[in-house]
């Protein structure tokens, strides 16, 4: 396994950890909402799920399945709470 494997998913992941920074600065309080599926049961259900199914085939592909899995569970929140209102 190479270090520039792991490098691109960790350039997207820093680079959302960023825009969710900025975004807080400029308006307070929106880190909040949109980290909320962190502690939603289905949108974790999900990435559980992806993270789960790409589980054997490496470090590398463990990192993506991570980012992918935090992308699904936010979008599954954003969805539920799309559909509650």
């Amino acid at each position: 396994m190479s270090g520039s494997s792991l490098r691109a998913p960790a350039i997207v992941a820093a680079a959302l950890v960023i825009r969710t920074a900025v975004g807080e600065l400029r308006h307070p309080g929106s880190a909040r909402e949109q980290w909320a599926f962190a502690t939603d049961r289905r949108a974790v259900a999900a990435a559980a799920v992806v993270v789960l199914g790409w589980q054997q085939a490496g470090p590398a592909t463990a990192a993506w399945a991570l980012l992918i899995g935090a992308l699904t569970a936010h979008l599954v929140h954003r969805d539920w709470d799309r559909d509650r209102s």
